[in-house]
């Protein structure tokens, strides 16, 4: 039985239908994403989403959604949801769907009188091809299946309209037809696994309305393209495939390959076993620059993507994710592949090369800091002296080019603290803009960058004593840290006990936000063991949530806890009140280190309310961030990286604490 199963009074029932929506990804960048009712309410949604790298570096919507109709006795029957301007729903197909669920692929059933129609949709996990299945579980005659899809051809972040410029003619291909509505796009292939007759009937149909666009107060009407349709004659027990991709296929192999890609799949039949096949979805492999010819998938660079839809590869998610998406599920080997790319990318920036690798934001100030936590927790897994062959040298790089001032955004001040200027431009991950100013600016002292810092040190210089490194550098290094300690208690601790999230000459910021938690989680810490109780207090009574702790306590100025409305408007909440589960991750991990075994019960009770998030938003993955006040909902992306990452690396060490 799915862990994921929607019945039929849910599933007819719009208002709580249309916010669940489904993903499924590939690992070549590729997306398909819907609501459970295959109404599409972002421009971002769309059955087959991939990247063309020959145009830019976004994703396309190369088709919008696939309209199922069956025919009986004479009958059309159509299958499809649509929501066209001012609200209005057509045709209603979601009122002939008996259930849905989302074991190893999204499946819907189908009740048309005597018809059970049963349709699933995979992604080809190294390839740009989408499959979609139907078969005819039961029928008492036969019927004929006819799909019509609805072509965008656009950027995901655009909307599309009737043009005169789309070309709407088709050629015929072995098992289906290929079209190329505008000449900067590749062939768009349509191929079907049995005999079919393709219906040219070409029409726009206009007017379709993204409702979640308008929330954002973005553009919501397009226009899309259907040819026609598919028309496939079947009977009881038959199945039929339809597949899409930017190359043609021998449609003799579709029924192999479609079963092959879902006996790979990891069921989703559990908390844990959903959450490990969320963190799959943010895998992504690249052809390395300059390469010629195929390349094997070894070789190929490895990535996490921060997040989906709109989310591209940036340095500190994929440092900070990293750990809970590949060692909390024992997957060693994807660290290592995806530190290997990342490690290029450093050394171009530290050596002052062009990148030669795809992440952003490698320049952040304090990507390093995460890169070396991420180390950390790899030496966890397999021990020092492991970690020291992998990573050492690495790590004492990294230190030593941010120690000499060679950051052009971090300065190790005569204090033994790190100094970074964000007054102009975000330098933290509280990233948002509004009218060119960051909207947190956080300046000068930073407490994560700093507690990020000491516990460097500290770890560092832990492991080269551990592996016989040089002395003189090992004292270096512990001098370094005690110099930080006590510059950091004296800098960012507050009378009332919590600390400073930033501090600069003249400025002290006294709201109280999550930022001071990580001076409690990291192994490392400046503070003392009261100190310690005092900060995890302070974030237990002003900013945890069933959802992760706030990004601003509601006690301080400012505080703007829903994530709604037009951009500007959620560009001042994002981080003033929204809470983020990730955060809540390091939470949970300072009551353990601090209250160890009698806190277990509590931080079990935390991670019912991510349970409950497989149910609502994206199914079986979590939202960008929740508002911070109840009822908590999910905003932003549909799913997260750092949120499933620091959730799966919560279980680990309540499983740690449990054995």
């Amino acid at each position: 039985m799915s862990y994921l199963k929607f019945e039929k009074a849910l599933m007819t029932n719009l208002q709580e239908s249309l916010r669940r929506e489904v993903l499924r990804t590939s690992r070549s960048g590729a997306y398909s994403s819907s609501t459970v009712v295959d109404c599409n309410t972002r421009k971002y949604h769309g059955l087959f989403v991939i990247p063309i790298p020959s145009i830019d570096e976004e994703n396309h919507v190369m088709i919008s959604s696939l309209d199922a109709s069956v025919v009986q006795h004479g009958a059309e029957f159509n299958l499809g949801l649509h929501m066209y301007q001012g609200g209005v729903f057509n045709p209603n197909g979601h009122k002939y769907i008996r259930e849905f669920n989302c074991d190893k692929v999204p499946t819907t059933i189908y009740r048309v009188g005597g018809v059970l129609l049963r349709k699933e949709v995979i992604l080809q996990n190294y390839d740009d091809r989408v499959m979609v299945r139907y078969t005819i579980d039961d029928a008492h005659s036969p019927v004929t299946l006819r799909l019509r899809p609805f072509l965008a051809f656009r950027r995901c972040d655009e909307l599309t309209h009737e043009n005169w410029q789309a070309n709407t003619s088709y050629k015929e291909v072995d098992g289906g037809i290929t079209m190329r509505m505008y000449k900067e796009y590749p062939d768009l292939y349509m191929q079907l696994s049995r005999k079919f007759e393709f219906k040219y009937n070409p029409v726009w149909n206009k007017n379709l309305e993204y409702y979640k666009e308008a929330d954002r107060g973005y553009d919501f009407h397009e226009d899309l393209f259907v040819p026609g349709y598919f028309e496939i004659d079947m009977k009881k027990g038959d199945e039929v495939i339809f597949t899409a991709s930017l190359d043609s296929i021998n449609v003799s192999n579709l029924k192999k390959l479609f079963q092959k890609e879902v006996d790979v799949r990891r069921p989703r039949d559990n908390f844990y076993n959903t959450l490990v096949a969320a963190a799959h979805q943010f895998h992504y492999k690249e052809t390395p620059k300059g390469a010629k010819g195929p390349v094997p998938e070894d070789k190929k660079e490895h990535y996490l993507l921060a997040g989906y839809p709109w989310f591209k590869v940036r340095a500190r998610d994929t440092f900070i994710s990293l750990p809970g998406l590949t060692l909390a599920v024992d997957e060693e080997d994807y660290f290592r592949a995806t530190m290997k790319t990342a490690a290029k990318a450093l050394y171009d920036f530290m050596d002052g090369k062009p990148l030669s690798v795809n992440i952003y934001e490698i320049e952040q100030p304090d990507i390093m800091l995460w890169c070396i936590w991420a180390i950390q927790q790899y030496s966890k897994k397999v021990g020092k002296e492991q970690t020291y062959k992998d990573y050492g040298k690495l790590v004492v790089d990294m230190i030593t080019y941010i120690s000499k001032n060679k950051h052009i955004y971090l300065k190790l001040k005569d204090n033994g603290l790190l100094w970074t200027n964000g007054r102009e431009k975000p330098m933290t991950w509280m990233n948002s803009v509004a009218n060119g100013k960051p909207v947190v600016p956080r300046t000068g002292y930073i407490v994560e960058f700093n507690a990020l810092w000491y516990n460097a040190l500290c770890f560092c210089a832990d492991m080269l004593e551990a592996n016989g490194g040089d002395k003189k550098v090992i004292a270096n290094l512990q001098k370094m840290a005690e110099k930080a300690k006590a510059s950091f208690v004296e800098t960012f601790e507050t009378p009332a006990g919590y600390l400073f999230d930033y501090r600069e000459e003249g400025i002290e910021d006294w709201n109280v936000r999550p930022n001071q938690i990580f001076a409690v989680a990291l192994d490392y810490s400046p503070l003392d063991t009261v100190q310690q109780k005092t900060v995890l207090d302070f974030c237990t009574r002003e900013l945890l949530t069933p959802k992760g702790l706030r990004t601003l306590s509601p006690k301080s100025g400012g505080y703007n806890p829903m994530y709604v409305g037009p951009q500007i408007k959620r560009d001042y909440a994002y981080h003033n009140g929204t809470a983020w589960p990730w955060l809540g991750g390091f939470y949970m991990e300072a009551c353990l280190k601090i209250y160890k075994r009698t806190r277990l019960s509590f931080v079990q009770r935390q991670m019912v309310g991510f349970e409950d998030e497989m149910m609502y938003h994206a199914t079986g993955t979590i939202s960008e961030l929740f508002d911070g006040n109840p009822p908590f909902h999910g905003r932003g992306a549909m799913a997260f990286a750092m949120n499933v990452a620091e959730i799966l690396r919560t279980m680990k060490l309540i499983d740690e604490y449990n054995y």
